[in-house]
């Protein structure tokens, strides 16, 4: 599940990918709330098919 620019999950917003492998997606991030940056990672599961 590769997530656009300025996406937004729960109070976070994702500013760009960083990296993806096997194991999932992992994204810059804004924690509204809060004003910080963040790292957010999206995990695979099993089974789940992958392009990367």
């Amino acid at each position: 599940m590769v997530l656009p620019p300025r996406a937004s999950l729960g109070p976070y917003k994702i500013i760009e990918q960083l990296g993806a492998g096997g194991m999932g997606e992992v994204y810059l991030g804004e924690d509204t709330r809060l004003g910080r940056k963040v790292v957010e990672q999206s995990a695979a599961f099993p089974g789940e098919q992958r392009t990367v």
